[in-house]
């Protein structure tokens, strides 16, 4: 049985001041970083089991396990990809800090984390995948392309120039663009800290002109 995590930019519909959100976690037919895709109707024996138990996929922070940060209310396949609804549990410290990210919108990316079961997918490299196993949808703070989640960009490596002028070294700079913040920060640093580093190097990027 395989294990994935397949990270999009969240298509967020809503959001209100009691911490429920709703949007898209995963759409259909678009390539991961890997060059896989994911087609519909992978989701729809977890959303059966799931109302039938009345027990849904986790909410996660970063894929993290020990940070439940909210509960997901609804999941639905439709056309497009997997509709999702859910609360932000707001007396979660960090369920606090993603409402308020995600409002801002500089938190922007869903990743789904799956098993594959035997025979739910075709290929080697490139799967195309039919089924999954879903355990749990984390909010994260990149996503595969951080390209395709910040606008008003040319490339990445605006965002590593900005970095530089900032005071990161070079290697610094490279890791925070591509894997993020906590990617070259201490691991003595707060998730606190960490996430406000990456909200003010995101406002500051997105002011980056294209031209």
């Amino acid at each position: 049985m395989n294990q994935k995590h397949f990270t999009s930019s969240l298509q967020l519909k809503a959001i209100d001041d009691t911490g429920m959100f709703e949007g898209y976690a995963s759409v259909f037919g678009v390539e991961d970083s890997d060059g896989d895709v994911i087609l519909k109707g992978a989701f729809k024996d977890t959303i059966a089991a799931s109302k039938a138990s009345g027990r849904m996929p986790k909410m996660l922070w970063q894929h993290d396990r020990k940070q439940i940060i909210g509960k997901w209310l609804e999941m639905e396949e439709d056309d497009r990809g997997l509709y999702v609804k859910g609360r932000m549990i707001m007396e979660v410290r960090q369920g606090q800090e993603a409402y308020a990210l995600l409002k801002e919108g500089v938190l922007d990316a869903l990743s789904v984390g799956f098993n594959i079961p035997e025979g739910g997918a075709t290929g080697a490299r490139g799967l195309v995948i039919e089924k999954v196993d879903l355990m749990e949808t984390s909010l994260v703070t990149w996503g595969a392309n951080p390209e395709a989640l910040i606008t008003n960009v040319k490339s990445i490596k605006d965002f590593e120039r900005l970095l530089r002028d900032a005071g990161y070294s070079r290697k610094e700079a490279t890791a925070i663009a591509s894997h993020g913040y906590k990617a070259a920060s201490d691991q003595s640093d707060s998730e606190a800290e960490a996430l406000e580093a990456t909200r003010t190097l995101l406002n500051k990027f997105k002011g980056i002109p294209n031209g």
